[in-house]
């Protein structure tokens, strides 16, 4: 398993510690995303691998049969998209106390990002039937 790692919330009354898969981050451009965040959602991967310590300072919005986005009830920034299931989160990485440590490597629903920004940083790009199909290949049973 890797580095723990702390963040929080603008105001503070969230803190919390997650272990990042790798030091990557990922884009997401989907409509969702850009209206919860006013942008981008800029995330980490982190599994199951993550803990809040005042569980009583969040709000969750359930934004799909699967997804929820978790976001500090007092000054609402964003801070992880995850499943229901609590199998996997991804942080937002501007939570982090250090994001510059994360690289920019993709970006997903390419196929929804407005024509008006684009970034610099050379990435995989992703849409978004591109994600669904990489996702459920991986929940398909392997052969042998």
């Amino acid at each position: 398993m890797g580095e723990r790692l702390s963040g929080g919330c603008l105001c503070g009354d969230v803190r919390f510690t997650a272990v990042p898969v790798d030091q990557t981050m990922q884009v997401c451009h989907c409509e969702m995303c850009r209206k919860w965040t006013g942008g981008v959602l800029m995330a980490v991967a982190c599994g199951p691998h993550v803990e809040f310590e005042s569980e009583a300072a969040l709000s969750v919005y359930k934004s799909s049969a699967y997804g929820e986005r978790v976001f500090c009830k007092s000054c609402g920034s964003t801070l992880a998209w995850r499943l229901q299931d609590g199998s996997h989160a991804s942080m937002s990485a501007q939570a982090f106390d250090d994001p510059a440590r994360f690289a920019l490597t993709s970006e997903i629903f390419v196929d929804e990002q407005p024509a008006n920004y684009a970034f610099a940083n050379k990435t995989q790009r992703m849409t978004g039937p591109e994600v669904f199909a990489f996702y459920a290949a991986k929940q398909e049973p392997q052969n042998g």
